[in-house]
């Protein structure tokens, strides 16, 4: 039996038009003349969304689910538990809807994302040491004190408004053959792979996680939603224990492939991002090319590559 799809193309179409006002229409870049080429045959072009609102893709779900939640305006203010992205777009929805935002992170976050976040005048505390504690904690005040909670992946709203980003790049990027996409809890790569094979069934949408925290990989390794044992990555906007059973359905009929990275895997691309372009992108943001510098050979049957920089950073920065 087929599950249900979590979301189609028409509520990405339908968040689209809604968040118009509200988010950038990010930029993209062909990868030459650098010093330091990529070990690729294909073309390559970066899909620049670290320009984003709040310095991520994470902008608009949050925004989508703000504006289609038929309650109107929470008047109790927004909760949510983040690695570092989500919980600034957050933040920034709340501050757009004269509300309070109470934002739960875990100890491995960027204390630059925390100051982000109190800049958006957001109450951030600190609460175990990954997502999933955070988790529980956000749950119990939004219980507590009627706060509406946004959930970072496992929510459709906020999946649809993700998706927006494939109809942006599938309008910007001619015969595109595969594209690049850093994995947390899933929710990014299931409304992107939505739009994008809606549009182009033939696209490859080739997911990155962390080695200390391949989520996705192995649950379609198992063949169901699996839980870690352990989440060892120190990279906490991709740490998560356990993904959604939805996002999973969606990852396991529309992903082609996920490869894992090392957290310092990541950093060296985030290293690389800064010297060739001044681009300064978070870890996850630089997950992408980490999965190109270290699996080029698998591109190879490739023409046109899209590399997705989905988050902003300074880890890779002056270093």
């Amino acid at each position: 039996m087929t599950a249900h799809p979590m979301i189609s193309l028409a509520d990405i179409e339908a968040a689209q038009a809604r968040l118009l006002p509200h988010i950038r229409k990010t930029p993209v870049m062909e990868i030459a003349a650098v010093r330091e080429p990529l070990a690729l045959r294909a073309r390559t072009v970066m899909k620049l969304e670290l320009f984003q609102v709040t310095g991520s893709f994470k902008a608009r779900g949050a925004m989508n689910r703000l504006l289609a939640d038929p309650h109107g305006t929470p008047k109790a203010g927004l909760v949510t538990a983040s690695g570092g992205n989500h919980g600034l777009a957050v933040a920034r929805t709340a501050h757009a809807a004269k509300t309070a935002a109470t934002i739960f992170v875990p100890s491995s976050v960027s204390m630059e994302k925390v100051e982000r976040m109190r800049g958006w005048n957001a109450d951030v505390r600190i609460v175990g040491d990954e997502w999933l504690v955070s988790n529980e904690a956000a749950l119990g005040f939004a219980q507590q004190s009627g706060a509406t909670y946004f959930h970072p992946f496992a929510d459709p709203l906020v999946v649809a408004g993700q998706g927006t980003l494939g109809l942006e790049i599938a309008g910007q990027i001619a015969d595109l053959d595969a594209i690049v996409v850093a994995i947390g809890g899933g929710g990014l790569i299931s409304g992107l792979s939505t739009a994008m094979k809606a549009l182009n069934p033939a696209i490859k949408v080739i997911g990155v996680e962390p080695e200390g925290s391949p989520t996705l990989k192995a649950s379609l390794d198992a063949g169901h939603v699996v839980r870690l044992a352990e989440v060892t990555s120190r990279v906490a906007t991709m740490s998560c224990r356990q993904t959604d059973g939805r996002i999973f359905e969606t990852v396991r009929t529309k992903v082609d492939d996920v490869l894992l990275v090392s957290d310092d895997d990541m950093l060296q691309a985030s290293r690389w991002l800064w010297s060739e372009f001044a681009i300064a992108a978070d870890l996850s943001g630089a997950a992408s090319i980490a999965a190109l510098r270290r699996w080029g050979p698998r591109f190879d049957s490739f023409g046109k590559v899209c590399a997705l920089i989905c988050g902003a950073g300074s880890e890779g920065v002056g270093r």
